[in-house]
């Protein structure tokens, strides 16, 4: 294999220039990364590095690797049918690619400022105002701003919150967790069943009439898949870069790992967009293998999902993936211990979340694996 270009500079880049050279790949090698700073790890940056500057910095060594790793470079459009990626800078040739651009917040509409936390930037931004007296308005009790409120609660700040939903990550867990979860915003002003309409200069109004007045609001309601560079191109994207189990986008010699991607898993039999780090640190070694087959059979990148979760003094672990039809169990004890369990109607285990209990977390994940794996 001769230049293989990664687009994207998050851990998944990072740890695919690592496993490309430790796999033998002697061609060349570049990262064509928008953020103007070299790569770094994103979960502390919505836990401790917002209540104190931390250097994130990932330790990926790339003058070692001798990885061309070029910073405030972003891709601008894809050019497949002449191997060819458009920057900022100028045309890139590839003999293979792998699109690693990661995903970008959603917004609210309206003219006024609104803070997001999705880069090292973003997270300084923020740090800056979160000091005793401001009061700051969370748009969604999402896993992020759990994460948010947490810190600026321990910086003495007032918070707000306002979920559309019937409880904190209602839709992520389901009303019966999430009700179990609304205990912990005790200290937050929360405010379910409304959302935001626009963020005004002042603060926000709601979809129940009302405003809100904040010194500062935080947006927290999803991402989306960094695809607009993509358009024309023929790639094929589905809420992200749709690829097969091998990491495979529609296009030859052309892949995509980590927070954009949806791919296939036998395992779920469904199409899956995981956005954790577990993922984007196992990925890389898939695709690796795949980009440099020896011609045997290509490897499957089908993990359990698993991420974590730091927030009001808890430590939240979920690991799977239940669907609609799937029950659930609140099992374990009381506060602060206790967890959750999802099984299929014929009583398989597909999801588990543990609160302050790292134990039960490891007992569940074999579990899963090898119930899963078996049907």
């Amino acid at each position: 294999m001769g230049h293989i270009v990664v687009v994207g500079g998050g851990l998944a880049a990072a740890r695919l220039c690592e496993q490309l050279r430790a796999k033998g790949h002697e061609g060349e090698l570049t990262v064509l990364c928008a953020e103007s700073c070299p790569p770094y790890d994103r979960p502390p940056l919505t836990k401790g590095a917002l209540t104190e500057e931390r250097d994130t910095t990932l330790r990926t060594d790339f003058s070692s690797l001798r990885t061309d790793l070029r910073l405030g470079v972003p891709a601008t459009s894809l050019d497949p049918d002449r191997d060819v990626v458009h920057t900022t800078e100028g045309e890139v040739p590839f003999d293979a690619l792998v699109i690693a651009t990661g995903a970008s917040p959603i917004r609210l509409p309206g003219p006024g400022p609104q803070f997001t936390v999705r880069t090292a930037e973003d997270a300084a931004r923020l740090r800056a105002r979160l000091v005793p007296g401001t009061h700051l308005l969370l748009a969604g009790a999402s896993w992020i701003n759990a994460e948010v409120a947490t810190s600026a609660l321990k910086a003495g700040c007032r918070v707000t919150c306002v979920e559309p939903g019937p409880a904190p990550l209602a839709l992520a867990l389901g009303e019966e967790v999430g009700h179990r979860i609304t205990q912990w915003w005790s200290e937050v002003d929360l405010r379910l069943g409304t959302g935001v309409t626009e963020v005004t200069a002042t603060g926000a109004r709601l979809t129940d009439g009302t405003h809100v007045d904040a010194d500062v609001v935080v947006t927290g309601i999803g991402v989306r898949p960094e695809t607009g560079w993509l358009a024309g191109s023929g790639i094929e994207v589905d809420r992200g870069v749709v690829v097969d189990e091998h990491l495979r986008t529609n296009r030859e010699r052309v892949y995509a790992i980590g927070d954009v991607a949806a791919r296939w898993s036998p395992r779920w039999n469904t199409r899956l967009r995981v956005e954790h780090w577990d993922d984007a640190r196992s990925a890389p070694e898939t695709v690796a293998a795949v980009i440099l087959g020896d011609g045997g059979p290509l490897p499957v990148h089908d993990p359990v999902p698993y991420f974590w979760s730091d927030q009001f003094g808890r430590k939240i672990q979920y690991v799977g993936h239940h669907g609609p039809a799937d029950s659930v169990e609140i099992r374990d004890g009381d506060e602060p211990k206790w967890s959750a369990a999802w099984h299929t109607p014929d009583g398989r285990l597909t999801a588990h979340l543990s609160v302050t209990q790292p134990k039960l977390m490891i007992k569940a994940r074999a579990e899963i694996e090898s119930a899963i794996t078996a049907a």
